[in-house]
């Protein structure tokens, strides 16, 4: 069976609902910014402001290969994964992306309180999440489906990938 590839813009739900799915479908739960803090031994924010971006990019592109290649997963991707179509190619060679959106009112709300989100530790992050969803959403764009998670629950979220799985469009 394909694997579930949930990718979409930070506080979209991601990590929420690709744990519920692999315990509803019984696939391992696989978070590429986990493996990311595993292989580095420091938390993204710290690879941000001591190695670069452009570092940690090098580094997602390698976990997106490599978890590409594992079977009967769910795949939390990191929120700028999509920004490099090599990994947007890896990562559908064996799986079905599934981009999770909400309102950049939704994302702020549910990421407001984390000092976790490097990209969002900037004066105006309601201005910053516009400019980002506006950036990536040719990318976001390559996903199978898309899923607003602005007004559904986890479950509910869960349930509509389940079945957009088993019931193509």
């Amino acid at each position: 069976m394909k694997n579930i590839v949930l990718v979409g813009f930070m506080g979209t739900g991601k990590t929420a609902v690709a744990k519920a799915l692999s315990k509803a479908l019984k696939f391992k739960y696989v978070s590429t910014d986990e493996l990311i803090e595993a292989r580095e031994g420091m938390p993204i924010s710290d690879i941000f402001a001591k190695k670069g971006e452009p570092y940690f990019r090098d580094i997602e592109t390698q976990v997106a290969k490599e978890a590409s290649a594992m079977s009967d997963v769910v795949i939390d991707a990191g929120g700028g994964i999509v920004i490099r179509d090599e990994n947007v190619a890896a990562l559908k060679k064996n799986g079905i992306l599934v981009c999770l959106t909400a309102s950049p009112d939704s994302i702020l709300a549910r990421t407001r309180r984390l000092k976790t989100r490097p990209l969002l530790n900037v004066k105006d992050p309601k201005a910053k999440i516009e400019e980002l969803l506006k950036a990536r959403a040719s990318f976001y764009a390559k996903a199978d489906y898309q899923i607003d998670t602005s007004k559904l629950s986890v479950s509910d979220v869960a349930a509509e990938i389940i079945r957009k799985r088993h019931c193509p469009a």
